[in-house]
């Protein structure tokens, strides 16, 4: 029983650790908030879970790392990103894998060094990999949109800003998502909830400054990387305020760039725009 207790606590902080919560309570809440969106969604989250957990032990990683889940955020995310990109099939599973094993190997590397933190970089890496390998050997497997975006919609600033937290881990079909996981987040770290809250809404009046279609918005494709942002970066004081706050705007310009070239960006904004920033600061110190 032990075992299997601690086991749980473990899959549960990888879920949590996607927004920087070392705690199982918060992973709960999240992998609910991604349970009722699409149940398939959450089978896979916790699949990838598993496996990039089990990569790292395998691979004979730093057990403290694995205990908080620190091998277990990448795979979760890639987990479901197979679910949002792939048809669901046995070429499938062995790409999430492959993909979510990859994921462990990629976030090793980031931590053997101290240049910049990985963060969510093994999971943007993997799936890339993932779907460059799908593009041109087995396209069959890549799931074709047919959704046409409604340009004339109006702004729905609620959707808006619960989508924004949805989107972290592509939960972009209720808002129920996106509350539950700050529900997780406030579990765990009331000041990470403050600043999950400024992450998704400060993104929303520079949207619509540079004219980004309220569809968009309404998805939540503008907030996402913001929130990721927002608590990586966010202190207590408020300098670090600042700090977050220019990391956000500078990711929802990133977004809109990437989505302008039609990149499938994931959270490369988030990675880059806290690596530059975090850069400056060295820079400024020195």
């Amino acid at each position: 029983m032990a075992f299997i207790h601690n086991l749980l606590l473990i899959l549960g902080r990888g879920i949590g650790q996607v927004m920087f919560q070392n705690n199982a309570l918060s992973g709960l809440f999240m992998l609910i908030g991604i349970c009722l969106n699409s149940w398939q969604m959450g089978i896979l989250a916790v699949c990838g879970n598993i496996i990039s957990t089990l990569t790292a032990y395998f691979s004979g990683y730093k057990h403290d790392d694995i205990k908080n889940g620190l091998y277990g955020f990448n795979g979760t995310l890639v987990g479901i990103a197979v679910g949002v990109f792939l048809q669901l099939s046995i070429g499938s599973l062995i790409m999430l894998v492959i993909a979510s094993a990859l994921s462990t190997w990629i976030a090793y590397f980031f931590s053997q060094q101290r240049l910049l933190p990985g963060f969510t970089a093994p999971f943007i890496l993997a799936v890339w990999g993932m779907l460059g390998v799908c593009t041109w050997f087995i396209p069959n497997l890549l799931l074709v949109s047919d959704t046409i975006i409604d340009t004339t919609q109006n702004i729905n600033y609620i959707q808006a800003f619960s989508l924004g937290i949805g989107q972290v881990m592509f939960q972009g079909n209720t808002i129920l998502a996106g509350l539950f996981f700050l529900i997780g987040i406030l579990a765990n770290s009331p000041k990470d909830a403050f600043y999950t809250i400024l992450g998704t809404l400060l993104p929303i009046p520079l949207a619509i400054l540079l004219e980004v279609d309220a569809a968009n918005l309404n998805a939540g494709l503008m907030g996402y990387n913001g929130v990721l942002c927002a608590i990586a970066l966010g202190g207590t004081n408020w300098k670090s305020g600042v700090w977050a706050g220019c990391s956000v705007l500078l990711s929802t310009v990133l977004q809109i760039l990437g989505m302008n070239m039609e990149i499938t960006t994931l959270t490369a904004p988030f990675v880059m725009s806290v690596w530059i920033v975090m850069m400056i600061q060295r820079m400024i110190k020195k």
